[in-house]
């Protein structure tokens, strides 16, 4: 069969009629309710920075953006559902350091890359060295000897296997040179809830999401994984200064979107995104919960995540982190 060649003025006309598809969609977005799909359970740092999010993006959009938790496998099960939905702006994913992480863990039912159009990172935050008041130990020191009488005894929660939590608690391990043990559970939330109630002994979750439990006296900070010691903890060592030298670990949050989202639709959210990061309240926010502004537009951000997801990759591998 021979093939039709196309004229100048074919390819002309269909690059217009696709131009003015992109405009009318932009024009006319949103149409109904705008899904931000969190693909971990309440209480994680996800869905902080999530719900918060989407508060503000219903007032800038006029339609009403729903977050929906959808936790399971590590966050795979929510961001399949995400790259599975219509890419018509209606469904957005908010994604952290675990989707990075979870591209050398898992066999995924999407590609990490290809499967999602970037839109804006939000904001980035280190993790924190929380501790239940119980536990007789005031310092990241204490902890590390306290560890060492008692090796394999003290439990430390984590978001399960590969999250942020279990990657930064795992670093901790190794470059204390100590033998603790990982209990995994279904995300941060789940996780901060059992530290809370005593069950586990220790934990290393983001700090954002931990903040409001300190000040609470619900659990005691002993050190920050940020390079810089944290302006909401500023009587709390960052754990490189208090002994643990090179320890360092920070989390990210940013937003998605299903791959062949009108570039029209991206760039209206992205330009709606960017007018919440820069509102005075939402900086404030962020801050009081140790975290920080840290806004991306869409090619920046892909080529961040494209950076996270290899840098993880090396990690997994050196540390041998396999999913059961």
């Amino acid at each position: 069969m021979k093939e039709i060649a196309q004229s100048p003025f074919t390819i002309l006309l269909a690059f217009t009629v696709a131009l003015c598809s992109g405009t009318a969609a932009a024009q006319t977005y949103p149409a109904k309710p705008v899904r931000l799909i969190i693909p971990f359970p309440p209480g994680g740092s996800n869905d902080i920075v999530g719900r918060l999010i989407a508060s503000k993006l219903s007032e800038r959009l006029g339609k009403q953006v729903i977050a929906d938790n959808r936790g399971g496998a590590g966050g795979v099960i929510g961001t399949e559902i995400a790259a599975k939905s219509e890419p018509d702006g209606h469904t957005l994913l908010i994604i952290s350091s675990a989707y990075a992480i979870n591209a050398s863990l898992y066999k995924l039912p999407y590609d990490p890359i290809k499967a999602f159009t970037p839109v804006a990172k939000l904001g980035t935050g280190p993790n924190v060295l929380t501790v239940h008041p119980s536990v007789a130990v005031n310092s990241v020191k204490d902890l590390i000897a306290l560890a060492k009488q008692q090796p394999g005894k003290l439990n430390f929660a984590a978001a399960g296997v590969g999250s942020f939590q279990h990657l930064g608690t795992e670093l901790f391990r190794m470059l204390a040179g100590i033998d603790i043990a990982i209990v995994q559970f279904k995300g941060g939330g789940p996780a901060m809830i059992d530290l809370i109630g005593g069950h586990t002994q220790a934990t290393l979750g983001s700090l954002i999401q931990f903040m409001p439990h300190i000040k609470s006296g619900k659990v005691k900070a002993l050190g920050t994984g940020g390079a810089k010691r944290s302006v909401v903890l500023p009587d709390v060592p960052t754990i490189a200064e208090a002994s643990v030298s090179g320890y360092e670990a920070n989390n990210w949050w940013g937003v998605l979107a299903p791959a062949g989202t009108p570039p029209s639709i991206v760039g209206r959210l992205h330009r709606e995104l960017t007018a919440i990061l820069n509102l005075a309240e939402i900086q404030k926010r962020f801050l009081e919960q140790g975290a920080e502004v840290d806004e991306m537009g869409p090619a920046e951000f892909g080529a961040f995540i494209t950076a996270e997801t290899a840098k993880w990759a090396r990690v997994v591998k050196e540390g041998n982190i396999k999913v059961e």
